[in-house]
């Protein structure tokens, strides 16, 4: 829904993905084709330490159904057919890998202009439920999450939060890890032509009183280039450089330097290139 709010898995995602995503420090290549017929096909290199991992997957969709499938290094099959605007407003997937006939999963998601709800179980004799709801409006929600171990009769996870959106900035205050921290994040879009934006993330352990804290920004340098960079409290910096040198196409430049490393290099580089044609 337009108006309503996002699913609770998107708390925080803002902030999140300033400060987290598309670092690697690693060699990565991922090259797609598109099709007009509703056939994607991706292919995934991934090159870390002297191990190399990769993956192809294809992309169907027609009307509202979509068909995703992957095949690894490993020879795993993983499939996932999608059912979008089910009985207005729902969403149900189905998951499984081949060869493990126990990892079926069934995913639902609900969405209302006042609420959020999304339920997963496994398929098989034992299975883990979750469950996950946010209520409110797009500016501001509020919501949790669980996770139930069938086979232990256990609680896996437990999260509550609150979630304050605006156009220029985003704030959320979250407490997580079966109740044993809490966390909040702020990101803010700053009023300028280089579309500076600005986002930490402040973390604290209820049961030792230890704290961790990350700040990170993103701006662009021209048209075609974003600079981001990040540091946090444990003596880590961090910066990446992603350039669009052809349309939708990126090369990612990541680098990470800890200045508490004495043995070994205290720094790590990184290379991903994402090819479309």
């Amino acid at each position: 829904m337009a108006n309503g709010p996002a699913p609770f898995s998107e708390t925080g995602k803002r902030a999140r993905d300033l400060l987290y995503k598309d670092y690697n420090f690693d060699h990565k290549f991922i090259f797609s084709v598109p099709n007009s017929t509703g056939l994607g096909l991706t292919a995934t290199g991934l090159k870390k330490d002297q191990f190399f991992v990769g993956d192809i997957s294809g992309l169907y969709k027609s009307g509202n159904v979509a068909v995703d499938v992957k095949v690894d290094t490993h020879n795993n099959v993983s499939t996932k057919v999608t059912l979008n605007d089910v009985f207005h407003s729902k969403k149900v997937a189905l998951s499984f890998n081949i060869p493990d006939h126990k990892s079926g999963k069934l995913d639902v998601q609900y969405l209302h202009p006042h609420a959020a709800i999304d339920s997963s179980i496994d398929l098989n004799p034992a299975p883990r439920l979750e469950l996950s709801a946010a209520i409110g409006s797009k500016d501001i929600s509020i919501g949790g999450e669980v996770g139930f171990n069938t086979t232990s009769a256990s609680f896996t996870k437990y999260n509550a939060g609150i979630a304050f959106n605006k156009p220029d900035f985003s704030a959320t205050l979250m407490l997580a890890d079966k109740g044993e921290a809490l966390k909040a994040s702020y990101i803010h879009y700053v009023d300028r032509p280089d579309e500076l934006t600005v986002a930490a993330e402040l973390a604290h352990k209820l049961s030792s009183s230890e704290n961790r804290f990350t700040i990170g920004t993103s701006q662009l340098i021209d048209p075609k280039t974003v600079l981001k960079t990040r540091f946090s409290d444990d003596g880590k910096a961090a910066f990446q450089c992603q350039r669009a040198w052809r349309p939708n196409s990126l090369i990612t430049l990541s680098a990470e330097y800890n200045s508490t490393k004495i043995f070994g290099s205290p720094a790590k580089f990184g290379l991903a290139l994402s090819l479309k044609p």
